[in-house]
């Protein structure tokens, strides 16, 4: 039985929350489970609407569906969630150019399937403390990062960190990235917005996931720790245990 846990917060430096996130660790639709996190953007407004909008959507989507495979299932309802988006932008002035990040992962039995589209993130975090990320950022500090001209740790703090190459909604085509992981005893998953990723280091996240307490109370050090070291965005975390302690 899995167990997740899952808190979002504004930053201290925020006034609103740009951030949505679902989860269900009971099936949903042909999914055995759903976690989704998203980071809209686009103004205040238009952020909020973007990453709500895409969440219900595919939520709705995958809950009504009785066809398809997983990967199918959410490139369907992904691609419902950017064709909304960008009718109502171009309906809607005060929601011009609105987008939103969006990664998902779903886990059956010793497998997980995760999608991504933006810079919000999945990450892998083993029993021995190691952590590791599962999905690649689309944006411009990653490109030039893979490309060899930009150092992985100057990148987290690099001026155009917030620039991103693909977001739902951006785009009329929509290009999403999958991924496919066995999940191992003692492995946590961890979800997030680049607003945990900016303010603390991978391998602080990794000591915090591996510290005493429940589900809930780790994602709350998260949040925590970010905004201890400025919190100068939305911060949204999940935590899920695929095999929880005892079991």
């Amino acid at each position: 039985m899995l167990k997740s846990a899952a808190i979002t917060n504004i930053g201290q430096k925020r006034k609103l929350n740009q951030d949505s996130f679902y989860t269900s660790d009971a099936p949903v639709g042909r999914f055995p489970n759903l976690y989704i996190v998203a980071d809209g953007m686009g103004g205040h407004r238009a952020g909020d609407f973007a990453s709500r909008y895409a969440v219900d959507r595919v939520v709705e989507a995958i809950r009504s569906s009785d066809r398809g495979e997983p990967r199918e299932l959410v490139q369907r309802a992904l691609a419902e969630a950017n064709r909304g988006l960008r009718d109502t932008a171009a309906e809607h002035e005060e929601y011009y150019g609105m987008g939103t990040t969006f990664v998902l992962c779903t886990v059956d039995g010793d497998r997980m399937m995760a999608v991504n589209v933006g810079d919000s993130r999945l990450y892998i975090v083993s029993a021995d403390g190691t952590i590791r990320q599962v999905t690649v950022d689309h944006s411009l500090v990653e490109e030039m990062v893979l490309a060899g001209g930009l150092d992985k740790r100057v990148a987290r703090t690099h001026p155009d960190k917030n620039i991103i190459t693909r977001a739902v909604g951006a785009e009329e085509e929509l290009m999403l990235d999958y991924f496919s992981e066995t999940i191992r005893s003692g492995d946590t998953i961890l979800m997030c917005t680049d607003g945990l990723t900016n303010m603390v280091e991978d391998e602080r996240i990794a000591q915090i996931v591996h510290e005493d307490g429940t589900e809930d109370e780790r994602a709350r050090e998260l949040v925590n720790e970010a905004n201890r070291n400025g919190g100068r965005d939305n911060i949204t975390v999940i935590l899920i245990e695929p095999y929880p302690m005892g079991e």
